[in-house]
């Protein structure tokens, strides 16, 4: 679990310093970009919760986890999802459709709103889902598709372009 956070905020941390180096954001007014990144680095493992409570609430994994919430054994449970993340299909942020209307919502806040808090919000959720891929062609010890190579050029075009 640790490792996984670790990745995740890493990444984002080294996104971050390409974006503030290329668009030359030295002043401190800029803090809400990575406010914005850290929290759009944890939004997508929202998806697990949804997974759990909603989509299919009778497994047993979402049983033990919705059980150790109960229990308020916040920590314990965390774990439980990041261990048996493997297991989980179907979830609604990791789809290739929600990915698509994504996209276009995120050039819509990075092209039209003034927000660096939005910018960076959204920038970093779909980075988080990049990085989720990546992850995934690890276990399933495949190659990565065109389609996550043009995520990344995607994200890198929103994040430092415009």
């Amino acid at each position: 679990m640790k490792k996984d956070l670790a990745l995740h905020f890493g990444v984002f941390v080294l996104f971050a310093i390409l974006v503030i180096l290329f668009k030359r954001w030295f002043d401190l007014s800029y803090w809400p970009f990575l406010v914005g990144g850290l929290l759009g680095t944890i939004l997508p493992d929202v998806d697990h919760l949804i997974y759990v409570y909603f989509l299919s609430p009778q497994d047993l994994t979402s049983q033990r986890v919705s059980y150790l919430l109960e229990k308020k054994d916040v920590l314990r449970s965390i774990s439980l999802l990041y261990e048996t993340r493997t297991e989980r299909k179907g979830l609604i942020f990791h789809s290739t459709v929600f990915q698509l209307i994504f996209w276009i919502l995120t050039f819509l806040v990075v092209s039209s709103s003034g927000s660096i808090f939005g910018r960076g919000l959204v920038l970093a959720f779909s980075l988080h889902l990049i990085v989720d891929q990546a992850i995934d062609f690890n276990f399933q010890k495949q190659k990565p598709t065109p389609y996550f190579y043009l995520n990344i050029l995607i994200l890198l075009f929103f994040g430092i372009l415009l």
